[in-house]
């Protein structure tokens, strides 16, 4: 009989046995393959941290204490165990549930993470709430080892070592960056160093030795210092004991007894500890545990259910037998999809290294995610991953370009939201050649709020020096990337997730900067629009004529500089001009134009005098998971909904086409 659908909540875990608890560590790992292979998601840290899950919620009385996930893209067995087994086969679609942590769906989740590096801070000010009030209940934070070196979590923890004040950091190190346990020495100190006797002892004896006479002071830096050697050479954690935490570990992960009993003696003291545990990411699934990259990100190779599990998640066998493995077939179809932006991007940044001894790429932390694995192969002296430090990584190529190269900066859009300081003092101010790689900008889709790219373009249009550009296609992406690299200030060229549309290779050129073009003539509306969205103002264009409208469309290219004199020029005398961009609208391109045509229409009255419409995502709110597809739809940003947008515009203006719908058709 299954135990999971018996698991409303962690109070439901502290009756069961060893032999159950196993079980159940199973039972989750089998639903959420199930599951992923369906909807997409964080499979590989999520399969890791199953007995993780089980460990703090038996050890700590959630929701009075908080159990805090770094990131959240671990805590899919956090969700399991806290009541959302029956929605769960919703997770990152449309009205399910998300795929991180997230406040509005159980008093379980303490907070809406999604980007790495933010949980001890978060957690250290909810230990000082706490105890600023007089409360009692515990937090723990889990933190991942990538997580962990983040410039934010290392500014945490030099914070948090200074307050004698009870919080637990785990440590869930999956990827080996931290050095190995020595063994039996490193257990034996973990247990001398969390029992009561260590702790008072360790005081009484430094304070009796400080007061021998004349040499106390020095007897007492020598043991301390021999005190450090000993641990040193058998942990792994001094940096953290420096810093005034207490280090555990390194403990097995996927040993339930080792991670409970740690757990509850680490809880027990009333000051800082970090508990190193150690995990297998993607444990459970043995093709995510050969190939923990490519199963690590929401979007994974192809899966297929092995027939035992293919039946509706109430039906499903949770004992964890059968496997998921990848569909060859599935596979197949994968490779006929047209190259992403990405991809295509990659390609031609190796083209152009391979061309200029300066180009250098620089990742922080997504070398596969952003492409530049391929750069990485190809020109590895020059290719750089600083970790999950995006300020580090703009201000570390502005240095670059100071001293002569050109950097190339890929970062996903919502990612590059923490450097916008770097962006702003170092590489505009200093007016440098840094090629920033806006990935994943517009929707992002499953990821949810936390990671869609929608924010970046109405900061960035304010910055003095900033170019901000967007192709229409694939092939002109190659075009403005060569263009990034042939001008002399900081130029930030944003790309959807997307796949293109499968153009022939066309041969790239450099285009001129802050020039937009003319893809279509028309004497009544006008569509700008600003990166791949202009595909659907030419579809919406095409619609619009067949109902008697002449619709032009130009080709942004550029948020900044404008080009106003093209804008201006096709916007006189038009009954409606309409902004188009996946992006917030207020402050973005569209406020670009309604800039421009407001400065040309002191002058024009024809320009004056003509409405204006800003299609984009409304500001005031964030975007929630669902595809891509979905969330279009949903905001009116697919080619139907920009027909609708537009339609409706018109009627309030009470317009009607010059040539009426039935004279073009007997035309």
């Amino acid at each position: 009989m299954a135990i999971l659908p018996d698991i409303h909540g962690p109070e439901d875990l502290r009756s069961l046995s060893h032999a159950e608890l196993t079980r159940l560590c199973r039972e989750i790992r089998a639903v959420i393959i199930e599951t992923v292979a369906q909807t997409g998601g964080h499979l590989g840290s999520s399969l890791g941290a199953v007995e993780l899950a089980v460990a703090l919620h038996r050890t700590l009385e959630s929701p009075r204490d908080r159990v805090l996930w770094d990131t959240g893209h671990q805590a899919y067995a956090h969700k399991l165990l806290t009541g959302r087994l029956e929605r769960f086969g919703t997770l990152r679609q449309v009205g399910g549930i998300g795929g991180f942590p997230r406040r509005s769906e159980s008093p379980h989740d303490v907070f809406d993470g999604g980007h790495a590096g933010t949980g001890l801070s978060i957690a250290q000010g909810l230990a000082n709430a706490r105890d600023l009030q007089g409360l009692e209940h515990r937090v723990a934070v889990v933190v991942g080892d990538a997580a962990l070196i983040s410039g934010l979590s290392l500014e945490a923890l030099n914070d948090i070592g200074h307050r004698p004040s009870q919080l637990l950091i785990v440590l869930n190190d999956n990827e080996m960056s931290i050095s190995p346990t020595v063994g039996a020495l490193s257990t034996y100190l973990s247990r001398i160093k969390l029992s009561g006797t260590w702790r008072t002892t360790k005081g009484a004896y430094d304070h009796l030795v400080e007061r021998v006479p004349l040499a106390g002071r020095t007897l007492l830096d020598l043991s301390r210092r021999l005190r450090r050697s000993v641990v040193t050479f058998a942990q792994p954690g001094q940096l953290f004991e420096d810093l005034g935490i207490t280090y555990i570990g390194v403990i097995d992960g996927h040993d339930l007894h080792a991670l409970e009993s740690t757990l509850r003696a680490a809880l027990v003291l009333r000051t800082p500890v970090l508990v190193h545990v150690r995990t297998q990411k993607g444990r459970g699934y043995p093709p995510a545990e050969i190939d923990r990259i490519s199963f690590h990100g929401a979007a994974l190779p192809e899966m297929k259910l092995a027939p035992a599990h293919e039946r509706a998640l109430a039906e499903r066998a949770l004992d964890g037998e059968g496997e998921a493995t990848p569909s060859q077939e599935q596979a197949a179809v994968a490779r006929r999809k047209p190259p992403t932006y990405t991809q295509v991007l990659a390609q031609e940044l190796v083209a152009i290294a391979a061309e200029d001894p300066r180009v250098v790429a620089i990742t922080a932390g997504m070398p596969t995610g952003t492409g530049l694995s391929r750069i990485q192969e190809a020109c590895p002296d020059r290719f750089i991953d600083v970790g999950i430090c995006e300020p580090h990584a703009v201000t570390l190529a502005t240095g670059l370009a100071l001293g002569g190269m050109r950097p190339f900066v890929a970062v996903y859009s919502t990612f590059l939201q923490r450097a916008l300081d770097a962006q702003v003092h170092d590489a505009c101010q200093n007016d440098q050649p840094v090629v920033i790689g806006v990935d994943r900008a517009g929707l992002v889709g499953e990821d949810g709020t936390s990671h869609q790219g929608i924010f970046t373009i109405p900061a960035q249009r304010q910055i003095p020096n900033m170019v901000v550009a967007s192709p229409k296609d694939e092939q002109e992406l190659r075009s403005l990337l060569r263009t990034a690299f042939a001008q002399e200030h900081p130029f930030a060229l944003h790309y959807p997730r997307d796949p293109g549309f499968d153009l022939p290779p066309a041969q790239p050129r450099v285009l001129p900067v802050g020039r937009g073009e003319l893809l279509r003539a028309g004497t009544e509306i006008l569509l700008v629009g600003f990166g791949p969205i202009v595909g659907r103002a030419l579809a919406a264009a095409e619609r619009l004529a067949a109902e008697g409208w002449s619709v032009g469309v130009v080709n942004g290219r550029f948020a900044q500089p404008l080009d106003r004199d093209l804008i201006a020029a096709e916007a006189r005398g038009k009954r409606l001009v309409v902004t188009l961009e996946e992006s917030v609208a207020a402050g973005g391109f569209g406020g670009a134009v309604l800039e421009a045509l407001a400065a040309a229409g002191l002058d024009d009255a024809t320009v004056r005098e003509v409405p204006a419409l800003v299609i984009g995502i409304p500001a005031g709110r964030f975007v929630d998971h669902g595809a891509v597809a979905d969330l279009r739809r949903a905001l009116r940003l697919d080619t139907d909904g920009i027909v609708e947008q537009v339609r409706e515009a018109l009627e309030r203006l009470g317009a009607r086409p010059a040539l009426p719908l039935q004279a073009t058709r007997t035309a």
